[in-house]
């Protein structure tokens, strides 16, 4: 799997924060609700973080040689698809509560939904510590590179060359 791509989420939050915007903005003209989550959704939030979290440091320790069985590799990459997952839904909590925060904050002394404001402040946050986590345990399901049986590579260990006869070339995806 590719790693995430910083560049990429900031995109995401900011055409999130845009659409939050946009449905603020519609909501309030038609008298309707405010499209914010409530409260409780950061239980949720919780949750998922500290069991990616949980399932990254399993990884982690395997990794680094502290578990004598073999990891799953099964569980590596689901645990690795979970991390980018919490990332990516962080990233869209995110922009969206951004996009809703700063339609309040513009309209907030028209009208009194500080309550609102709070909460979709709240939900940000909870979406920051989801990309968080997502891109720490991201980063701990990366393998070491192994090294080479010969020390650093010369040139006749190039990259793309198969090594000796009827052994595989490594190509270079």
């Amino acid at each position: 799997m590719k790693p995430m791509r910083p560049a990429v989420l900031v995109l995401i939050a900011i055409i999130a924060a845009a659409i939050g915007w946009l449905a603020t903005a519609a909501t309030n003209r038609f008298s309707m609700p405010t499209p914010v989550l409530p409260v409780s959704a950061l239980v949720t939030m919780g949750v998922i973080a500290v069991l990616t979290l949980i399932m990254g440091i399993r990884v982690l320790r395997w990794r680094n040689g502290k578990k004598k069985n073999l990891l799953n590799p099964i569980l590596a990459a689901r645990t690795l698809i979970l991390a980018q997952a919490c990332a990516y839904a962080g990233t869209l909590l995110l922009g969206w509560h951004a996009g809703i925060s700063f339609d309040l904050l513009r309209v907030g002394t028209l009208r009194s939904g500080e309550g609102i404001l709070w909460n979709a402040v709240l939900m940000g946050g909870g979406g920051v510590v989801m990309v968080i986590v997502g891109l720490v345990v991201e980063r701990f399901c990366r393998i070491p590179p192994e090294d080479l049986e010969g020390g650093a590579p010369g040139p006749e260990t190039r990259r793309g060359e198969a090594k000796g006869e009827g052994e595989y070339a490594y190509r270079g995806d």
